[in-house]
């Protein structure tokens, strides 16, 4: 799968074939290329996952609680 496809997989999805590609390596059963190629989309993959989690949590962060205690969102620097 190329790496295009890895930036339209949501958090979750590209969690569980980051699990899967885990599994399938310590299982120790793939053949090299395999093994290889496997690493290789794992590594895309966790890159994928972090970025997500970055803007989640810039998200998160952009919400400021207003003087009456309800919640807004400021503008990200």
């Amino acid at each position: 799968m190329p790496e295009d496809d890895i930036n339209t997989l949501s958090f979750e999805d590209a969690l569980a074939e980051l699990d899967q590609i885990v599994r399938g390596l310590e299982g120790g059963t793939l053949k090299l290329d395999a093994a290889v190629q496997a690493f290789e989309r794992g590594v895309m993959l966790r890159r994928h996952c972090e970025a997500k989690l970055a803007e989640v949590e810039a998200r998160v962060e952009a919400l400021v609680q207003r003087a009456d205690g309800s919640l807004g969102t400021r503008p990200l620097e």
